[in-house]
């Protein structure tokens, strides 16, 4: 990552054309006279790592301002604004990518914004709503609850009596976010095709990534299907509360929901007597996050205390569920096992399972590996493994060291579990993390051999081979007519043109198949054979046309 923060300036003030109407134009002199006030523009040939990592080489340190540059950083982004502000929360959460230093700087960016009057508001409600604010509602407080750079909260009731919190998205915020895209989409194209040590970064993937979570983020709809269907996970729960959404007042720029007033999580901490249940409260919350991402693999992406809250009985209330992370049936057992071997320090089966889940190439130096994360483990792990403790952070950095970039869903899961487990022995010192992952990791892991398990994808496998069947004779027929026709062509290592090739082809072919016993089967037959013997019908169609009709 040598010169990155240089490579990016330059690209951003070598930019001069690029099809730009006037508010586009004018967006990147802001942004470059923001890059020139925090004086990135002389950061040159510096290596943006070792700001982060802190290196005790003294030629290094001689140049770079340690401490500075991610304050600045923090503070240009800050300025440039909610696209800004966003993506740096981005990062904050990718030190895998930027690094420890930077990641934990820019987790103290402030997402605010000056408040809109309550004419602005009332205009927007209105217009998403169709009809008069006094109409829709009982009560409408001018009031804001609190605001931020991409919407703002007003309480409200509605006219069947229910006390409510009204999100309203702010105007013009969708053109302001994708000119800025626009912007930054192009700098990382160029900079992933001009420059080699950017590259390994994936800057054009870290931006799509970001224009989906932003584009998620601004539409209000998908915060509304996500609290609906968190909810739906938990409707058996009494100690889990989600808040009621109205769909009634819902649309993508307005977001109603029930409004929450409980015990702040910090409260809690410091609270004495009998009102909280702390050592409850604790396992309510490692029980119910683990139950998102092994369970139901749709989990909260930012678990902080600010986003939940505690109710009267000890109900715990999720809030803020517009970020939330998803893991497929597969990358549930893999994350079962991998918490597994983490529990029982395994290394080699960790560097394993991290190498069968695609994390990890194969061509890695893994003695060096092996050597660091037993380090990893002896300076954080007792005799006994009984919580976190930063070591997941620690594993991520380790990660950075080795130039892994890690799977943004497998990063959110290790910063929310952190969050968790932080919250968790606050309330209790003593809670032992692991004594409650082991028994559900335990029971996802051993799904993988779960007859059901084998039996749910023999029916998905039958639903797909009657599809294949289904769409077989139209292949067939199409492929005969492109034979027919002169417009299929087939490129191999042997002369086709030749008729003792074509016909040793198919006979291997037809042999091959004959002899295969194993794979998934359709009437009894083993499905590479099938594709073995479709494919020595279409050669022997070609060698026929070829050598039989001429």
């Amino acid at each position: 990552m040598n010169g990155a923060i240089q490579v990016l300036t330059n690209f951003i003030f070598a930019i001069e054309v690029m099809n730009m109407d006037k508010e586009t134009k004018q967006r990147l002199r802001e942004i470059r006279l923001a890059i020139k006030k925090y004086g990135f523009h002389e950061v040159l040939g510096q290596t943006a790592k070792s700001k982060i990592r802190n290196r005790d080489d003294d030629e290094e340190s001689s140049i770079l301002l340690d401490d500075e540059i991610p304050v600045k950083l923090r503070l240009m982004l800050q300025e440039l604004g909610t696209t800004f502000i966003k993506l740096g929360q981005l990062l904050s959460t990718r030190p895998d990518i930027v690094g420890e230093k930077i990641a934990d700087e820019l987790a103290n960016l402030q997402d605010d914004n000056p408040a809109i009057t309550y004419e602005q508001v009332k205009t927007i409600v209105e217009r998403e709503l169709e009809g008069n604010i006094e109409d829709l509602f009982e009560s409408f407080s001018q009031q804001h609850l609190a605001t931020a750079s991409i919407g703002q909260v007003h309480e409200a009731k509605l006219l069947t009596g229910e006390r409510v919190a009204v999100k309203i998205q702010k105007e013009g915020i969708t053109d302001n976010i994708d000119r800025d895209i626009r912007i930054m989409k192009y700098v990382a194209n160029r900079a992933d095709k001009l420059n080699s040590n950017l590259r390994k970064l994936n800057l054009p993937g870290i931006m799509e990534e970001f224009d989906r979570s932003i584009h998620k983020e601004i539409d209000y709809n998908n915060e509304f299907m996500n609290m609906q269907r968190i909810e739906l996970n938990f409707e058996d729960n009494p100690y889990i509360h989600i808040p009621t959404t109205y769909s009634k007042y819902c649309t993508s720029k307005v977001l109603t929901m029930e409004f929450i007033d409980g015990t702040k999580l910090n409260d809690v901490y410091e609270s004495s007597g009998d009102e909280f249940d702390k050592k409850f409260l604790a396992k309510n919350v490692l029980d119910s996050y683990l139950q998102q991402l092994f369970i139901d693999g749709f989990f909260h992406g930012d678990p902080h205390p600010g986003n939940i809250m505690i109710l009267e009985n000890n109900v715990l209330c999720y809030l803020d569920l517009g970020m939330m992370g998803f893991f497929d049936e597969e990358f549930k057992r893999n994350l079962s096992e991998l918490m597994l071997l983490f529990a029982d320090k395994d290394v080699d089966g960790l560097i394993n399972q991290l190498m069968y889940m695609d994390i990890l190439d194969y061509d890695i130096e893994t003695r060096t590996l092996k050597r660091d994360l037993n380090d990893l483990f002896g300076r954080y792990f007792g005799v006994e493994l009984n919580r976190f403790d930063g070591v997941l952070e620690e594993l991520l950095n380790l990660m950075q060291e080795y130039g892994v970039v890690l799977p943004n869903e497998f990063v959110t899961m290790a910063r929310g579990l952190s969050m968790v487990e932080a919250i968790a022995h606050n309330l209790d010192p003593e809670i032992n993390v692991f004594a409650s992952i082991k028994p559900i990791a335990k029971q996802i892991a051993r799904q993988r051999v779960s007859p059901k398990r084998y039996l749910k994808d023999k029916k998905s496998n039958l639903i797909l081979y009657e599809h294949m069947l289904q769409a077989l004779p139209k292949l067939l027929t199409r492929t005969i007519h492109k034979i027919d026709n002169e417009e299929l062509q087939f490129k191999f290592e042997v002369d086709i043109t030749d008729k003792v090739s074509i016909v040793a082809l198919v006979c291997a072919l037809i042999v091959g198949s004959s002899v295969v016993s194993f794979g998934p089967r359709i009437f009894d037959m083993p499905v590479i054979s099938l594709i073995g013997y479709l494919i020595a019908i279409i050669l022997s169609l070609i060698g026929i046309r070829k050598f039989m009709l001429k």
